[in-house]
């Protein structure tokens, strides 16, 4: 076993930026236990927020040894206006409820992508947007906005902040109060993301169309797993924003613990976490026989290429339960303290 203090590896700043209140990463509620703990600022209307809105907590596999709960939570749909901003040509605000899903094999209906917003302008004839669905990618590529090229994006969700993402856009969930900016990017960083997404389909089809994972480790403060090959199966956990049979980051975990080879999981819903809100979904706060999520410590995650690792566009905050992966070539839950 590894006995180790992340304390030193990471400062008070990154500390916060890792766990931002965006929806994040999936911190469990040691966070949640933190933040309270901290002064409080009064809310405009003199109130003093809450420091986080939960509900209850599921451990799994159940009773029965099922890993998915006959009852899930069920997260709001995007209703109120929101914006976007697209660099030298200026930023636009959209109602949600205009917006059409291209992506209905990934989404429910009332739930969207990032880049649906763009193709919602496009058809509202705020701009000219030229795209197209590179099956080599499993993505919509933009060719042209107003007949510019090379186009990215960054997006978080409320309290969060930019930073780098190598994401596909199209299935990037948007949640109210989120913050979208496109821009343009040279060249040579799109080939590097593009490679990426290539070479993901590239494993899922040598691999007859199911996921299997390369790498997938697990570090707590006393104990860390090492898994090879783990082949990932869809448990519908989100059936709520997500289609039957799409596979997230959080199906990585549900699988190791339907092959047995971890023992227990515990999720614990939370609707808002102070001035994050929404944030709707669900905290990872235990794993096996690792410590619960307490204080200032709990798990956070990554998944995708690892020429992004290193918290470069493969540690992005969307919440496990939510990050559609298509077949990453690792993922790496790990334990950090304030």
């Amino acid at each position: 076993m590894l006995h180790y203090n992340l304390n030193k590896y990471y400062s008070r700043r990154t500390f916060l930026k890792l766990v931002s209140l965006s929806g994040l990463s999936l911190l469990g509620a040691g966070f949640v236990s933190y933040i309270s703990s901290c002064k409080t600022e009064p809310s405009e209307n003199g109130s003093t927020p809450p420091a986080a809105t939960q509900t209850d907590s599921i451990y799994l596999p159940t009773e029965d040894g099922s890993v998915v709960p006959e009852v899930t939570h069920i997260g709001r749909q995007p209703s109120e206006m929101g914006s976007i901003k697209i660099a030298d040509i200026g930023e636009y605000s959209f109602n949600p409820v205009d917006i059409e899903v291209i992506r209905s094999d990934i989404f429910q209906p009332g739930h969207f992508s990032i880049f649906d917003v763009l193709v919602h302008l496009s058809i509202r004839g705020d701009l000219v947007l030229q795209y197209h669905f590179d099956d080599s990618l499993d993505t919509h590529v933009i060719d042209s906005i107003n007949n510019e090229k090379n186009w990215w994006y960054a997006a978080h969700y409320s309290g969060g902040w930019k930073e780098d993402i190598a994401f596909r856009m199209d299935t990037h969930p948007y949640k109210d109060n989120s913050y979208i900016e496109v821009f343009r990017e040279s060249t040579e960083h799109l080939e590097r993301i593009y490679t990426t997404f290539r070479d993901e389909v590239g494993r899922l089809r040598a691999n007859n169309g199911r996921i299997i994972i390369p790498e997938l480790t697990i570090q707590s403060p006393d104990e860390q797993w090492n898994f090879t090959a783990v082949e990932v199966t869809p448990h519908n956990i989100r059936r709520d924003v997500l289609q039957p049979g799409v596979i997230t980051a959080l199906d990585a975990l549900l699988s190791l613990v339907e092959q047995k080879k971890l023992s227990q999981l515990k999720l614990t819903w939370y609707q808002s976490i102070r001035t994050a809100d929404p944030v709707d979904s669900y905290w990872v706060e235990k794993i096996d026989i690792s410590q619960e999520a307490t204080g200032g410590c709990g798990f956070v995650y990554e998944t995708g290429a690892k020429t992004f690792s290193g918290f470069r566009g493969s540690h992005i905050h969307i919440p496990s339960d939510v990050r559609v992966t298509i077949s990453p070539e690792y993922a790496h839950w790990f334990w950090i303290c304030l």
